[in-house]
């Protein structure tokens, strides 16, 4: 960046100097806090990401009429800020033998940090689990699970689900089909 303290300039050009001095430092404010509001390039490359990942700088620098280099630092700090998470592959989960999906919802039997926190971290580790929620209402979790059948779903929820300690109330509710499916959020 630019120092433009070190130059001598007239007066007359002073302020000007000193507001162009507080821009940057604005801009570089807003690049390093997780307060960075994406501008609308940003949007159009985060759009672009969530269609195809796999896309390259070139093409999405060209889809938004700005120049490679820029374009991978937006890219790279929007990384760094944690608003692009990660890249992965969306698998078709029929083809992968999950085609059973089904909605968890699960109310604890006691109410307290021990126990939500020992029930957070056991459904972690559970493979079959592919989102978890904590909720309101009267669940206090709702879980998506992926299972290749029945059969398969009810070993899971017999030998691995109910045994973890602190489950007061189950409510399974399958999947027959599913209309829309996306994480596209933008």
């Amino acid at each position: 960046m630019l120092n433009l303290e070190q130059i001598n300039y007239s007066t007359p050009y002073k302020r000007t100097i000193e507001l162009i001095t507080e821009y940057q430092s604005l801009k570089t404010e807003q690049m390093t806090t997780d307060h960075y509001i994406p501008d609308e390039k940003d949007l159009s490359i985060l759009r672009l990401l969530q269609k195809d990942a796999k896309m390259s700088v070139r093409d999405i620098s060209a889809r938004i009429n700005l120049s490679p280099t820029p374009t991978h630092e937006r890219i790279k700090r929007m990384e760094k800020l944690g608003i692009i998470k990660e890249y992965t592959a969306v698998l078709d989960r029929k083809k992968v033998n999950k085609g059973m999906m089904v909605i968890c919802m699960i109310a604890l039997n006691v109410h307290n940090k021990k126990t939500a926190g020992k029930f957070i971290e056991e459904v972690g580790k559970l493979k079959e689990v592919v989102e978890f929620y904590n909720i309101s209402g009267d669940f206090d979790f709702m879980l998506k699970i992926l299972a290749p059948n029945m059969d398969d779903f009810h070993e899971f929820f017999v030998n691995k689900l109910s045994e973890i300690e602190g489950i007061g109330q189950t409510k399974s509710i399958f999947v027959m089909n599913s209309i829309k499916e996306s994480s596209q959020i933008l």
